[in-house]
């Protein structure tokens, strides 16, 4: 299967020998990215909350403003090979503020945009750019933090997407008063985190490192598709895996608010709002505590471990009839599910090159989200042929994907055995 790649020794000293710069610098790493990610999260979840809005703006169906979302998607792992390979080549910093600048600016556009054609244009660029952001952040986050820190930035580093979930829906609570245009130019706010990195966070020690060392003490410098060449099963591998994870998150997630909640089980929607908030705060707080636990086991062990809890989980989310059992539900299952999320950053890292650390993570987890791409139609077909409504076929997806996770996890950790919190 993969083995874990290889790392220089500026990221690897124990936090207890970091200066107090140090440590502060650190911090500010994780911060920022933490940031970056969350206010990503944050547009392009802005969009598919105003979707109905956007449709009635322009005079069309909800059906054509779907393709928003749907082009957004298609273009990321076109930004997070774009992004990465210049983040491999010009530095993780540099290209990171670039990306955060560019997706803020495209978010305020979109709030200008006379016709839905432009509307898409943009939405189409700014899948680039949000494909990017993650695969850089991480790469910098995880080339920056002591070696003991590793999974817990890990975990601060994936909550951002929760986070970036909940912050839209406390946004889009102003949508009464600012209309989906405002809320739009309310999200280029993610600007501020660009500044917040140019003044505040510093380049990756070890990108620092491989630039100013002897070309004689160094490997030649590989392009992407000669380490693919030379590492296929490291590239299948990570596809399918993270395949599986978004199969795993989307298919908890994309239809179980708003058509299985609100529209087969009948809850109000105040207490589905609640539901959200609760699994999505759930799912911030099994980031982080597998973040750890991969410090202590290891990070193939976490997410089979978060893996294999998801499943006896899966009849408690969707079989009850009573709302506060479906809340117990969503937020054991979210708090796995995304936990298991947690240890992602640290691990594709761990596992990538180190010539193409910056693109290998961003670009397996962006085509695996591709792949996954199809888990709403492919639930509501299962759900029409199984004629049972759509709980056989949250369980059925979400219960193979992890299987997926558990099983490719534990094998590549019996060929490859990793040690715990290197890099």
């Amino acid at each position: 299967m993969t083995h874990p790649a290889s790392s220089t020794e500026t990221s690897s000293l124990p936090s207890d020998q970091l200066t107090a710069q140090e440590k502060a610098t650190a911090r500010h790493v994780v911060a920022a990215s933490f940031l970056a990610w969350m206010l990503d999260a944050c547009d392009f979840f802005l969009v598919l909350f105003t979707l109905d809005n956007v449709a009635k703006s322009f005079n069309t169906s909800l059906e054509s403003v779907l393709l928003a979302p749907t082009l957004t998607l298609i273009t990321r792992p076109i930004g997070a090979y774009l992004c990465g390979r210049a983040a491999d080549k010009y530095g993780r910093k540099p290209v990171m503020i670039i990306t955060i600048l560019v997706y803020s600016v495209i978010e305020v556009l979109s709030a200008f945009s006379p016709t839905l054609w432009m509307f898409l244009v943009l939405r189409t660029l700014f899948g680039i750019a949000l494909g990017g952001e993650w695969g850089v952040g991480t790469s910098l986050i995880m080339e920056s933090v002591p070696a003991s820190w590793k999974g817990t930035a890990s975990g601060i580093l994936q909550a951002g997407y929760p986070a970036g979930y909940l912050l839209a829906s406390i946004v889009f609570l102003t949508l009464p008063i600012v209309g989906w245009r405002g809320l739009f130019i309310l999200g280029g706010s993610a600007v501020f985190s660009a500044l917040y990195i140019w003044l505040r966070v510093p380049e990756s020690p070890d990108w620092l490192a491989r630039q100013k060392a002897p070309k004689s003490h160094t490997q030649p410098q590989q392009g992407l598709w000669s380490v693919v060449r030379q590492n296929v099963a490291l590239c299948v591998f990570a596809v399918t895996l993270m395949a599986a994870f978004n199969f795993m998150s989307h298919g908890s997630q994309d239809l179980y608010p708003k058509v299985f909640l609100a529209l087969e089980r009948h809850i109000p929607a105040p207490s589905i709002t609640l539901i959200v908030v609760l699994y999505n705060v759930a799912a911030i707080a099994g980031g982080l505590f597998f973040g750890v636990l991969s410090q202590r086991i290891g990070r193939q062990y976490a997410i089979a471990v978060a893996a294999l809890l998801t499943i006896p989980l899966l009849p408690l989310w969707t079989l009850p009839q009573s709302a506060i059992w479906l809340t117990v539900g969503a937020v054991c299952i979210q708090f796995c599910i995304q936990g298991a999320w947690g240890v992602v950053p640290a691990y594709l890292s761990e596992l990538s090159p180190a010539s193409v650390r910056a693109t290998f993570p961003g670009l397996a987890y962006q085509c695996g989200n591709l792949l996954a791409a199809s888990n709403a139609l492919l639930q509501t077909e299962i759900g029409r042929v199984l004629g049972r409504g759509l709980a056989p076929a949250l369980m059925l997806t979400v219960g193979l994907a992890a299987v997926t996770v558990l099983v490719l996890t534990l094998l590549n950790a019996r060929l490859h055995p990793q040690a715990r919190g290197e890099m």
